[in-house]
């Protein structure tokens, strides 16, 4: 008899339930239910559409009961920094907004004026971001203070999932430490940061690790979905988290690039690095599984070519899919145009097709001759930021990296793998697809008592998926 694990996972612009079975030795996956996650504008404000993910995630749950299962664990893991705010009665009364929203536009020196950015970054060791909860959290104060200072509490992303399915809030550690709020030594908010940029201390509730059970479905999920006895666990809901935590390093100093929407590039290390150079190359240590951290750069990852391929063909008439621009990319006849996907100008442009050749006639490369060459000059961007990212992480580890392990969807782009491994100069071993929804299910596995530790779960992973090998 198979242990059903149930894993949510949302992403910046999907979301998907999947049902796991193991063995005892290895793992199946199943795609239950795969839907869109589109923001909202309103009122020229940007917003997550928050209740349609809810609803689409119990139609996967309601799917799940239609198979037969009738005993499961599940688990949530979203992207990181958007929140939502509650009142003492469990009701939404600030909408969580999207963290590409206009708002934090001027974040860092609003923020500053009221503490300085490096006595920040000394307690929480996070990368600087204009989309980081705490300058969120500021913007709240001048837009909605009402919301703000009115709340009972803030639950982050897959909290508020977890507090829907189960009715118990909790701040999950690892999507707790991407707010920028929170001690990276301490692992706990830290009141001194709250006091200073005018944080009510009271919105932030008990904070629960992975591996920790959060309750049981409650009585209205229950006769809703059809489920009825599914506990629900605290995972890394953070979904790089979970990614990590679904990697099947192999005992080699070894690097991860988790890459999608974003990438992520770092190293999983046993305690944070908080230094006058990790400041200076903007690296972040967030929290990951069993007390680890996860000590890395975050990185503009393949959305500019997912709004790249959107603007190109509503403005052409053209249908090309990923695998089309990939195949451009790797035959356009001028491929050295590169773009700076740190740019600004690349964080939610309402045309990316114009602030590609913008960017590349402004600074001297020329216009770009089609799609192609505009999507070689991603390419080329974001695999120079690896590079470059790479040899800053070996000088702040001190430890020469060899292997970098890709996981995620971006891994599906073999020219981005093939790519990356040419310009690292470092064997590139690309698997699984689904690290993030297979780290999810390990926590529950751990658990429930089905594995032991997270070694022991990855190796479950490397006996039930492949992976790829690139080299330069």
């Amino acid at each position: 008899m198979p242990f059903y694990t149930i894993a949510v996972d949302l992403g910046a612009s999907g979301g998907r339930l999947m049902l796991g079975e193991f063995d005892g030795e290895t793992v199946k996956l199943s795609e239950i239910h795969r839907f869109a996650n589109e923001p909202v504008k309103m009122n020229n404000v940007l917003y997550w559409d928050t209740f349609r993910l809810f609803h689409e995630i119990k139609q996967g749950f309601k799917k799940v009961a239609a198979l037969g299962v009738e005993q499961a664990t599940a688990g949530v893991d979203t992207w990181g920094v958007d929140y939502c705010l509650m009142d003492n009665g469990g009701n939404i009364t600030g909408m969580p907004i999207h963290y590409r929203d206009a708002r934090t536009d001027d974040a860092y020196p609003e923020a500053e004026a009221l503490m300085p950015l490096d006595e920040i970054y000394k307690i929480t060791g996070i990368q600087f971001m204009k989309i980081n909860t705490i300058f969120q959290l500021r913007a709240d104060a001048r837009m909605r203070p009402g919301v703000l200072y009115g709340a009972d509490r803030l639950l982050m992303m897959p909290d508020l999932v977890n507090f829907l399915l189960s009715g118990e809030k909790y701040n999950e550690y690892t999507i707790l430490s991407t707010t920028q709020l929170m001690d990276a030594r301490k692992k706990r908010v830290d009141a001194g940061i709250l006091n200073k940029l005018q944080i009510p201390e009271k919105i932030f509730a008990d904070v629960i690790f992975p591996g920790q059970t959060i309750g049981a479905f409650t009585k209205e999920t229950r006769e809703e979905t059809g489920l009825k006895d599914v506990t629900v666990i605290a995972v890394g809901s953070h979904d790089t988290a979970s990614a990590v935590a679904g990697t099947p390093f192999d005992g080699r100093d070894a690097a991860f690039i988790s890459c999608g929407t974003w990438s992520l590039l770092g190293a999983e290390l046993p305690s944070p690095i908080i230094t006058d150079d990790s400041f200076k190359y903007n690296f972040t240590n967030e929290g990951g599984v069993e007390g680890t951290v996860r000590f890395l750069k975050n990185i503009n990852g393949l959305w500019i070519i997912q709004q790249l391929r959107k603007h190109y063909n509503d403005n052409n008439g053209t249908s090309y899919g990923f695998a089309d621009i990939c195949e451009m990319a790797k035959n356009a006849r001028d491929k050295h145009f590169t773009i700076d996907t740190a740019d600004d100008a690349f964080t939610a442009p309402p045309d990316m097709q114009k602030a590609i050749a913008g960017h590349l006639i402004d600074s001297g490369q020329g216009a770009p001759d089609g799609l192609g060459e505009m999507a070689a000059s991603v390419y080329n961007g974001l695999t120079d930021e690896y590079k470059n990212h790479v040899e800053n992480l070996q000088k702040l580890t001190g430890k020469r990296i060899d292997v970098i392990n890709m996981i995620g969807g971006g891994i599906q782009d073999t020219y981005l793998c093939e790519l990356s491994a040419l310009k690292t100069g470092k064997t590139i071993e690309a698997g699984p697809v689904e690290a993030s929804i297979l780290g999810n299910m390990i926590m529950q596995l751990i658990a429930a008592g089905e594995i032991g530790n997270l070694s022991q779960g990855r190796a479950v992973i490397g006996n039930s998926f492949g992976r790829a090998v690139y080299t330069a």
